[in-house]
């Protein structure tokens, strides 16, 4: 069954109950327990699983995912946690259908493999189920307006995890830039500067760090996740970096994305660590990835600001995402894991023209967000430093509060575009790339949302 039929046979009811006025979420608002179901539950959709699962306000209740082994290790996060069994929905690629169909669903979130978040998310809307939907980059620029149509169509809110916006650190640079501490800014940077050669080679069998194998013979993301390397030159995963720098810099609120350029070095991390682990002889050490090992991309904004996004996940390095925010009245450089003691700020007036870094820990402390400071106990011990926490938390608290979601449908449709952008600009040598405006226009009256503190 193809999407469009799928969509005609789906619980319209659903959607006619959400779209009544004066709210967001009709049928929604006012429950004391909002009904999740999960699609895909392999190692990032068990993170959201375990948030999930810590709340009194959310159900889940079905999951939907055909790798048994991710489903089990699900079911035992429910075991953990002492709450009811979902209905599980493993029949097959497709069997998630029948979960939106369910009544006893109101929201989705979707983690699944990049090439499937397009028809399941648009999917989900057009079920009628708020949709919370995993980052990564467009495998085309159709399937950008494709998300922005189907949710002008069924005005059902998609929500897109960017979990880095939430980082400690960042959230306290966001709160300087908001009270012009940078003055005016200029320039802004970031990307994904992580090691994933032990990922994008994990078989499951051999010790971590060690394997070889991807594609059918892997295991979680190397399943997939590897086979965009071999096929694919491009900002791949566009949203780490680009989504706090946005926000900074109000994209899509006041600003926009007009274009970019995208260069990408040749490939020889993922082959050098095949060689090194299994020699020269191994089928895959003949494989042709496509992927530069370094691929950076320029991006322009309509207000004049420039920020530069870095792809490097194949070759060693430590980890290290690479923000920088620069302005006329300072500069924050951020050198390792997002810690209030990792990192360098410099603002001359206060520094006496010293032309030296000081660290990070003291400004960082003073500009804490308001929202760090409300939940940092309810964060501790959450995913990824406790970013993780505060992402199911927006998602669920919007929808009980009726609020707008801070990243919507129009950032993912811009962050996403990046990466087919990305991949026919380093086609052409480099050639520049048009943003569309996905926003129509509407990007110039519509107001930042995100990080305020009363707003969740």
């Amino acid at each position: 069954m193809d999407r469009r039929n799928f969509i005609k046979t789906s619980s319209m009811a659903s959607l006619t109950a959400l779209l009544m006025p004066g709210t967001l979420y009709s049928g929604v608002v006012g429950k004391s327990k909002i009904n999740v179901g999960l699609i895909a539950t392999g190692m990032r959709g068990q993170v959201h699983l375990d948030e999930l699962l810590k709340r009194d306000d959310v159900e889940v209740t079905a999951i939907a995912d055909p790798e048994l082994k991710m489903v089990e290790m699900a079911l035992g996060i429910f075991d953990k946690y002492k709450r009811p069994k979902p209905k599980v929905y493993s029949d097959g690629d497709y069997d998630y259908r029948n979960l939106l169909k369910r009544k006893d669903v109101d929201a989705v979130i979707i983690s699944s493999p990049w090439e499937w978040h397009f028809e399941q998310a648009t999917e989900a809307m057009y079920a009628g189920k708020i949709t919370g939907l995993e980052v990564c980059g467009a495998m085309n620029l159709d399937e950008c307006w494709g998300y922005v149509n189907t949710y002008e169509e069924t005005k059902v809110p998609t929500f897109i995890m960017e979990n880095v916006c939430y980082r400690r650190d960042i959230m306290a640079v966001f709160n300087m830039v908001r009270e012009g501490k940078f003055g005016q800014l200029v320039h802004g940077q970031g990307g994904y500067q992580h090691d994933l050669r032990a990922v994008l080679f994990n078989d499951g069998r051999s010790a971590y760090g060690k394997g070889v194998n991807f594609g059918e013979q892997g295991f979680s993301e190397s399943k997939w996740r590897t086979l965009h390397y071999v096929n694919r030159n491009a900002e791949l995963y566009p949203t780490h970096g680009l989504g706090p720098v946005a926000t900074m810099m109000d994209v899509n609120r006041g600003n926009r994305i007009t274009h970019l350029t995208s260069m990408a070095s040749k490939q020889a991390g993922l082959t050098d660590y095949i060689k090194k682990n299994a020699g020269e002889n191994h089928p895959n050490a003949k494989v042709d990835f496509k992927e530069g090992d370094i691929v950076q991309t320029l991006l322009k904004c309509e207000n004049g600001e420039t920020i530069l996004l870095t792809h490097d996940t194949s070759l060693q390095r430590p980890y290290n995402l690479g923000f920088r925010v620069q302005g006329t009245s300072g500069i924050w450089q951020d050198i390792g894991w997002g810690e209030f003691n990792q990192g360098f700020f410099y603002f001359e007036d206060e520094m006496n023209h010293s032309h030296r870094w000081t660290g990070s820990e003291n400004y960082l402390k003073k500009y804490d967000h308001p929202l760090w400071l409300k939940h940092q106990d309810k964060a501790e011990g959450a995913g990824h430093g406790g970013m993780d926490y505060f992402l199911i938390n927006d998602f669920v608290e919007c929808i009980k509060a009726n609020k707008e979601f801070p990243f919507d449908v129009y950032g993912l449709a811009t962050w996403y575009a990046v990466t087919p952008l990305s991949e026919k600009s380093i086609a052409g040598n480099g050639a520049s790339q048009s943003m569309p405006d996905f926003n129509k226009g509407k990007y110039k009256t519509r107001k930042p949302v995100f990080g305020f503190d009363d707003y969740t």
